[in-house]
């Protein structure tokens, strides 16, 4: 067994998910072990940085490269503090993304390569703690022409394909994104996935804005419950060419943050919508884009629907999604045995454990690369450089 843990912060920003496994196997006989999981929320003024330079906001070099070691230390700080004394192998950080370009199509426009970054580098978390941590993870995927994203899709094959169900795992952070699964018994069909588009971003940053900031997120979607969704919004909406642009695709708070968030308030207005309603909609709108996403692009609908994130616990958001979907349950990757809540952070372990072995970790038919390719960088203390070669 190789205990790794992995790290993430999403683009909900609201704190570093830290998972400690087991990891045996390789790919298709790959066997995880959970053996602790925690949330670290940042510091407020650390996330207050994090969220304007998401938003656009103008810092210098030096602003950037101390806010990189911030971040790292606050990443060294979780992997400390999970395995709590547990001797460790390796660590695999995704660090957090504060800009997520995807390829473009107009090669006349700029250069038709994606561009993302995440901040908290590897090298620092190495150095900080003494273990050898992999990072960087979207680039080499990018690199082969993919869109860098989704990067769990892989492991949701070897973990959760089902001997006869087709199902859809649907992750629900900030941005959702899903990863069609035919049944082991399926021949004729390949996994596929994408970004669905934004799952709790739009509701977190409402609740922010509705709140006066006193309030982070709608806990188990009890505001939207107490609302009516106002469908020709959601029917507007869904206008936006993003939901109806073909897989791979990707996104993040560029596309979906706070600019999206105030079109919404403004075509709101004509409506009169009370906070509530207004939530409702907002819920609508990710629910009727996830369900629009599969009735469009999947080659036919899942036997069964299996959430993560912490969307997963938005009990309205689940209830709303069962609706839209009609006879398909929406369970959670809970009931198919992997954590839902930490699902994300057991990704990057895998990965960082796939990179040390030379297993590539993408899913060209989902990301859109050209190959299969070895993912992340990888890091090693100061005191195992002499042994790092033996890795290479």
């Amino acid at each position: 067994m190789t205990k790794v843990i992995g790290l993430i912060s999403g683009t909900s920003v609201d704190g570093i998910d830290a998972a400690l496994v087991d990891i045996t196997g390789t790919e298709f006989d790959l066997k995880i072990q959970l053996l602790a999981a925690d949330t670290y929320p940042y510091p407020a003024q650390l996330r207050a940085q994090i969220l304007a330079l998401c938003a656009g906001q103008a810092i210098s070099m030096a602003e950037l490269a101390e806010l990189d070691d911030a971040i790292a230390q606050q990443f060294a700080f979780a992997a400390t503090a999970v395995a709590a004394g547990t001797p460790t192998d390796l660590i695999g950080s995704h660090g957090q993304t504060v800009y997520h370009r995807p390829p473009q199509p107009d090669p006349r426009t700029t250069l038709p390569l994606g561009y993302s970054l995440q901040l908290g580098r590897g090298a620092a978390i190495a150095h900080l703690i003494g273990i050898p941590t992999v990072t960087n993870f979207r680039a080499a995927d990018i690199a082969a022409g993919g869109q860098g994203a989704p990067l769990v899709s892989k492991i949701d094959v070897c973990l959760l394909t089902h001997p006869t169900r087709n199902h859809c795992i649907q992750n629900l952070g900030g941005i959702g994104n899903v990863t069609y699964l035919p049944s082991a018994a399926s021949s004729m069909q390949k996994p596929v996935g994408w970004d669905t588009g934004p799952a709790n971003v739009l509701l977190d940053l409402a609740v922010q804005h509705l709140t006066n900031g006193a309030q982070t997120y709608d806990k188990d979607g009890a505001l939207a419950a107490a609302g009516t969704p106002c469908l020709s919004l959601v029917e507007q909406w869904l206008e936006h060419p993003f939901f109806h642009q073909p897989p791979p695709k990707s996104t993040g708070r560029e596309l979906f943050g706070p600019d999206y968030l105030h079109g919404c308030l403004r075509d709101a207005e004509a409506y009169s919508l009370s906070p509530s309603d207004l939530l409702a909609t907002l819920t609508e709108l990710t629910v009727a884009s996830i369900a629009h996403s599969y009735r469009t692009f999947l080659p036919q609908m899942p036997d069964q629907v299996l959430l993560c994130g912490g969307g997963s616990r938005n009990l309205y958001l689940r209830n709303r999604l069962q609706a839209q979907l009609d006879s398909v349950p929406v369970l959670t990757t809970d009931e198919a045995g992997l954590n839902a809540d930490f699902k994300e952070a057991i990704a990057f372990a895998v990965l960082a454990y796939w990179r040390q072995r030379n297993i590539p970790g993408n899913l060209p038919l989902v990301t859109g690369a050209c190959k299969p390719m070895l993912l992340g960088d990888i890091h090693f203390p100061c005191s195992m450089q002499e042994a790092s070669k033996d890795w290479d």
